[in-house]
C-alpha cells in the first residue's frame, strides 16, 4: 500500500484524481492542460539510436511535468521527418518509453504524459499501415469492415506507444470545394454516425482513446473555403452536423477537437454553449476537449491578449490545448481572476483522469502487449477496404469487366502510376522498395496471359501542357481498350509551404501539383485543362474508354456518354489500392459499393447534397440543378430489381413507434451482386420544420446469386423516426411521412407511414 492515494490502483479513479490534484502547485496544473511541443522537437537521432532532446527536457522541467506530446512519431513534409531522422515501427515503443521514463522519474508527482498521435487513416508514421482515406470509408457502407481495421490501426498505435488517436470523423462534404473533404466519410449524418461508432469501438478494443475532429460544423464553411466562416444556425448544426459526434461520445470517444469555425460568431474553442452546455450538461460527457493547433492563438484577435485569449477558451469548456501560446499563461489568468482556480482544477481532472483510465500510471512500458488485432495482417484490411470502396458510376455494359481478354491495354493518365498520389494527405513518407501498387501496376499484374500492357502518362495533374496527350492518344488508337486514370492529389513535397498549423499554403501565385487536401481549396471542380485535353483526344481515337477518377473530393465530371464508356470512382484507396482498381476492372471483385457524397455536374450549382430542404426548386434555366452521381448511387455487374417497401404497421403513434419495413430485391442478371438497400425517410406533413427532400435511417447488405430474390428488413423505431424539436431536443412528432427503400437517393420508392397525435 503506498502512502499517495493516486498510486492505488485499487482505488476508483475519481478518488485517486481528486488526491492527485490535491497535491498540485498552479504551475503543475497548467503544465496539464498544455501540450506546446511539436514531437519531432523531442528526439533527434543519433549514431546510437535516439536521445531526448535539450528542448524537450527543459519543457517537462518548466512546468514539473507535461500534460501531452503531440506527434512524436509523425512523419511527413511539414515535421520534415523522414526515414534518414525518424523513428520506425521497430524503433517506436523504445522512444516513447524512454519519454515517458524521463517525465515520470525526472518531476515531483511523477504524472505520465499523454503520447497524442495523428491517425487519419491510419497511424501517421514511418511504417505505419495506410488505410484508403474517410471518403473511401465512406464508399463501402461497411461499419463492420471500418471497425476491425480501426482495431488493427489501434493496436499497431499501441504497440508503438501511442495512447491518444486523433482522428477525423465528424466533418461533412457539404461543399466539395474544400481541401478537406478526402478526411469526411460524405454528406451524410447517419451514414458518418454509423462510421463513428464503428471507429470508436475498433480502437478502444486496442485500448486506445480516441479524439474526433472536429466539433462542429467545420465541413459547412462559406464557399468551401478552410477553417473560414460558417453561416450555419443552430437548426441546421443539429440536424446535420452533430449526428456524429454524438454516436462517438456514446460510442465512448475520449475526446473531441474543437473546430477552427465559428458558430453564431463564436470560434467553437470559446463557444460555451457548445463545449459545456450541449457537449458538458446535454449529452453528460466527461470526456477531454482539445483546442485544434493554434486555435486559442486566433482568439487574441478577440480579447486583445493572449492571456484573456486562454482564459476564455478555458472557461468555455476547452481542457487541452494544441501548440499556442496562450495556455502557458494561465497561471497569470488565475492571479488576474479572469480564470477561477476551480476551473482550471476541473480541466487538469479530465486530463488526469484519462490518463488513470489508460492504465499509464500503473504500467510504466507506455505500449501495449501483442494482441489478436496487432496479429492481422494490416495491409491485408487496407486493401480489402480498398476494394470494397471502388464504385461503378457508369457503364454501358460493354466495356466493364474487361472480358474476354484483350490483345492490348493503354493505361494513360496523371493517376496511373503515383503511389504517393493515390494514398492522400495526412500520410507519412512510405518506405523506398516497400511492395506498394499503384493502377498501372495491378492491371499489368491481373491482365490475362497474353495481354501487352502500355502506358503514357499524357498530361501532368495540374496546368496545360499538352505535350504528351498526342503520344498517349497513339498508344490508345493502338489498343483494344484505354482506361485512362484520372482524378486529383493531396500529396505533399519538401517543396511545400505550410502554415504553422500544417496546413498546406496553394493560392494561384504560388501553386503546386495538389488538388486536395488541408489548405487546397478549389473555386473550380473541373478536371485540370491537361487531363479535360487527353480524356478528350483518348475519346476521339474511337476506342472504348474506361475512367478511373483516383481522387479526395467529388469532380464534377463531363456528360461523358461518347467520351467514357465506363468511369470508376477510387477516392484515394491507399497503397494497395492499384491491385483492387484492377479486380475491379477484370471482374475479380464485383463493384458494389455507394457514393457517400453527390457528385456536382458543375461547381456552380452547388449545393447538390441529396438531404436539402424541400422547397420545390425547379432548376436553374441554364442548367440542372441535380447532381451527376447521386448520394447512394453505384452501379454493379448485374441488374436487380426492387418491389416497392411494406410496413407491418402503417399507423403509429410517437409513444410506440415501432414497426417493421420489408423491401423484396431480386438479382435480375447472370453475376452475384452484393446489394445495398437503403432506407429513407420523407416528411409530407407535421413537424417543427420545414422538411428535408429526404433523410437517410438505414442501409443492409444483401449477397444474391442470379435469379435468386430476398428481403432487406428494417426495424423502424424512434431513432429512425426523431426529428429536432423547436427546443432542439430530438423526439418522433406527428405528421405523415414517407418510408421509402431503393438502390440510392434518387431510385427509391415509397409507402405512407401516419404517425398520429393526440386525439
Amino acid at each position: 500500500m503506498t502512502d499517495h492515494l493516486y498510486r492505488d490502483p485499487s482505488v476508483p479513479v475519481a478518488e485517486r484524481v481528486g488526491d492527485l490534484l490535491a497535491r498540485m502547485t498552479l504551475t503543475e496544473k497548467v503544465g496539464q492542460v498544455n501540450q506546446r511541443m511539436y514531437g519531432w522537437d523531442a528526439y533527434e537521432r543519433t549514431a546510437d539510436g535516439h536521445r531526448l532532446t535539450d528542448a524537450f527536457r527543459g519543457e517537462v522541467a518548466a512546468y514539473d511535468g507535461m500534460g501531452a506530446l503531440y506527434g512524436l512519431q509523425r512523419a511527413d513534409p511539414w515535421s520534415g521527418v523522414g526515414f534518414a531522422d525518424g523513428i520506425t515501427a521497430e524503433d517506436g515503443a523504445r522512444v516513447a518509453d524512454a519519454v515517458q521514463r524521463h517525465v515520470m522519474e525526472n518531476t515531483r508527482l511523477g504524472i505520465p504524459v499523454l503520447l497524442v498521435e495523428e491517425v487519419p487513416h491510419g497511424h501517421q508514421a514511418l511504417d505505419g499501415t495506410v488505410l484508403p482515406v474517410n471518403l473511401a470509408v465512406g464508399a463501402t457502407w461497411d461499419p463492420e469492415l471500418y471497425e476491425a481495421a480501426s482495431a488493427v490501426v489501434g493496436a499497431e498505435l499501441r504497440a508503438r506507444g501511442g495512447h491518444v488517436a486523433l482522428v477525423s470523423a465528424l466533418d461533412l462534404v457539404r461543399d466539395p470545394r474544400w481541401g478537406r473533404a478526402e478526411e469526411c466519410f460524405g454528406e451524410d449524418p447517419y451514414l458518418a454516425a454509423r462510421l463513428t461508432e464503428a471507429l470508436v469501438r475498433g480502437m478502444r478494443t486496442a485500448g486506445v482513446a480516441v479524439v474526433l475532429k472536429h466539433f462542429a460544423g467545420q465541413g459547412a464553411t462559406v464557399g468551401g473555403r478552410n477553417s473560414a466562416a460558417t453561416e450555419l444556425g443552430a437548426r441546421e448544426l443539429h440536424e446535420i452536423h452533430l449526428a456524429a459526434a454524438r454516436a462517438g461520445v456514446r460510442a465512448g470517444a475520449a475526446g473531441v477537437m474543437a473546430a477552427y469555425n465559428e458558430f453564431d460568431g463564436l470560434p467553437c474553442v470559446a463557444n460555451r454553449a457548445l463545449l459545456t452546455e450541449l457537449l458538458r450538461d446535454q449529452w453528460r460527457f466527461d470526456g477531454i476537449v482539445m483546442a485544434d493547433g493554434c486555435a486559442v492563438d486566433r482568439l487574441v484577435r478577440l480579447t486583445g491578449d493572449p492571456v484573456a485569449a486562454g482564459a476564455l477558451a478555458l472557461n468555455a469548456g476547452c481542457d487541452l490545448s494544441l501548440w499556442d501560446a496562450c495556455y502557458p499563461r494561465l497561471g497569470e489568468a488565475v492571479a488576474q481572476g479572469l480564470v477561477a482556480e476551480r476551473s482550471l482544477d476541473t480541466a487538469v481532472a479530465r486530463v488526469l483522469a484519462l490518463k488513470f483510465r489508460l492504465g499509464l500510471f500503473d504500467r510504466p512500458s507506455s505500449h501495449a502487449e501483442a494482441s489478436g488485432e496487432q496479429r492481422r495482417d494490416p495491409r491485408e484490411l487496407s486493401e480489402r477496404m480498398a476494394r470494397a470502396s471502388i464504385t461503378l458510376l457508369a457503364n454501358d455494359g460493354e466495356v466493364l469487366p474487361i472480358t474476354p481478354a484483350p490483345r492490348r491495354i493503354a493505361v494513360l493518365g496523371p493517376n496511373a502510376d503515383s503511389i504517393a498520389q493515390q494514398i492522400g494527405d495526412y500520410t507519412a513518407p512510405q518506405r523506398p522498395g516497400s511492395h506498394h501498387v499503384t493502377v498501372l501496376e495491378g492491371i499489368r499484374s491481373a491482365a490475362p496471359p497474353g495481354t501487352e500492357v502500355t502506358y503514357a502518362r499524357g498530361c501532368e495533374l495540374v496546368g496545360d501542357d499538352l505535350s504528351g496527350v498526342a503520344k498517349a492518344a497513339a498508344l490508345a488508337a493502338a489498343a483494344d481498350i484505354a482506361v485512362l486514370v484520372l482524378g486529383g492529389s493531396s500529396a505533399r513535397s519538401g517543396d511545400t509551404v505550410f502554415d504553422p498549423n500544417g496546413a498546406a499554403v496553394v493560392t494561384s501565385a504560388n501553386p503546386v501539383d495538389v488538388t486536395c487536401g488541408e489548405g487546397v481549396d478549389l473555386a473550380d471542380l473541373r478536371l485540370p485543362e491537361g487531363q479535360s485535353a487527353l480524356l478528350d483526344a483518348v475519346a476521339a481515337t474511337g476506342v472504348p474508354v474506361a475512367v478511373v477518377l483516383v481522387q479526395g473530393r467529388p469532380h464534377a465530371v463531363p456528360d461523358l456518354p461518347g467520351t467514357a464508356r465506363a468511369v470508376l470512382s477510387a477516392w484515394y484507396p491507399g497503397p494497395w489500392g492499384g491491385r483492387a482498381v484492377a479486380d475491379v476492372l477484370f471482374g475479380a471483385a464485383e463493384p458494389r459499393w455507394r457514393l457517400p457524397v453527390s457528385v456536382p455536374r458543375s461547381a456552380a450549382q452547388l449545393p447538390v447534397f441529396y438531404n436539402a430542404k424541400d422547397h420545390g426548386y425547379r432548376g436553374y434555366v441554364d442548367q440542372s440543378a441535380t447532381a451527376r452521381y447521386a448520394f447512394g448511387h453505384g452501379l454493379s455487374y448485374t441488374t436487380v430489381a426492387y418491389a416497392p417497401p411494406r410496413l407491418s404497421r402503417a399507423r403509429v403513434t410517437p409513444d410506440d413507434p415501432t414497426l417493421t419495413c420489408r423491401v423484396t430485391v431480386r438479382n435480375t442478371g447472370v453475376r452475384p451482386v452484393r446489394e445495398t438497400v437503403q432506407l429513407y425517410i420523407r416528411r409530407l406533413s407535421g413537424g417543427a420544420s420545414w422538411p428535408r427532400v429526404r433523410e437517410l435511417r438505414g442501409f443492409a447488405r444483401l449477397e444474391l446469386r442470379p435469379g435468386d430474390e430476398a428481403d432487406a428488413v428494417f426495424e423502424i423505431d424512434a431513432d429512425t423516426l426523431g426529428s429536432v424539436t423547436r427546443g432542439l431536443g430530438l423526439a418522433v412528432e406527428p405528421g405523415d411521412l414517407l418510408v421509402e427503400t431503393g438502390p440510392s437517393s434518387d431510385r427509391a420508392q415509397g409507402v405512407r407511414l401516419v404517425i398520429a397525435g393526440p386525439d
